[in-house]
């Protein structure tokens, strides 16, 4: 079904009525209090808001129907976790509430496949690494493993990400109440609409980390690295670098 009919979702988009500030305001404190009269009448007075967002999504070929009820679980946890005592207007908080619910759902239905050349690849180079590591009794470069398969450095990199699953990026960094952001949501592009509070928020949580800590999470995140190339960068293995990034994101979460 196209935007540019009636309905969507059985919602006839003619009559959505919008609300103006002042009744949003109302209708928040009144959602805060328990009122569930209030919650609802605030859903269907911003379901505008999630037409506009969804308009950014619509070319990539998703049924507008999916993306609208997704859209509408974001503008629902928006209402649910929007803070009345802080001096932001509501739609502020929620766009990037509803962006960040759809990505999700564009993420985890859209999973990439990976040949099975690839694969045969990335297993021949696990055997090759775990057979170094018996001789040398350290880990191989990349490099090594590159040389002793006869191939190129970048096809051992593709097939040994490929192979793995992408967890840091799902990890959670900062949850309330039912709602979560992920490490993708933090590092995705600079022209999407930002929660300056979240980003305060996270911040104050990088800081606190170690060192280390720090030099993993900014090598894999804004260096763009696998896990395999940090690891051969400050000289400890993979296993530890994984190990290192999980537990940074942990600390990240808590302390958000």
């Amino acid at each position: 079904m196209h935007l540019n009919k009636v309905e969507i979702c059985g919602v006839n988009t003619s009559k959505i009525k919008v609300l103006k500030e002042a009744e949003k305001e109302k209708l928040l404190k009144l959602v805060k209090q328990g009122d569930m009269n209030a919650r609802e009448e605030l859903i269907a007075g911003n379901l505008r808001l999630v037409l506009s967002v969804i308009q950014r999504f619509i070319n990539r070929g998703e049924n507008p129907d999916d993306l609208f009820q997704i859209g509408c679980i974001g503008l629902i946890k928006s209402i649910d976790n929007f803070d009345i005592t802080q001096n932001v207007r509501f739609s502020t908080y929620a766009v990037p509430m509803i962006i960040g619910e759809i990505r999700r759902y564009l993420r985890d239905n859209n999973s990439v496949r990976v040949s099975r050349s690839m694969r045969d690849t990335a297993y021949k180079a696990m055997q090759v690494k775990e057979r170094f590591i018996n001789e040398h009794l350290r880990e191989p470069k990349i490099e090594e493993i590159a040389e002793l398969m006869g191939i190129r450095r970048e096809d051992v990199v593709l097939a040994l990400e490929a192979i793995v699953e992408p967890l840091s990026l799902q990890e959670p960094v900062y949850s309330d109440g039912g709602d979560t952001i992920y490490v993708m949501d933090q590092v995705g592009d600079k022209s999407d609409d930002w929660d300056w509070l979240e980003e305060i928020a996270l911040k104050e949580s990088i800081a606190r980390l170690s060192p280390r800590e720090k030099n993993i999470l900014s090598l894999r995140f804004f260096a763009g690295k696998t896990q395999m190339e940090v690891a051969s960068e400050i000289g400890i293995s993979q296993a530890q670098v994984s190990r290192l990034e999980k537990c940074a994101l942990e600390k990240i979460k808590k302390q958000i």
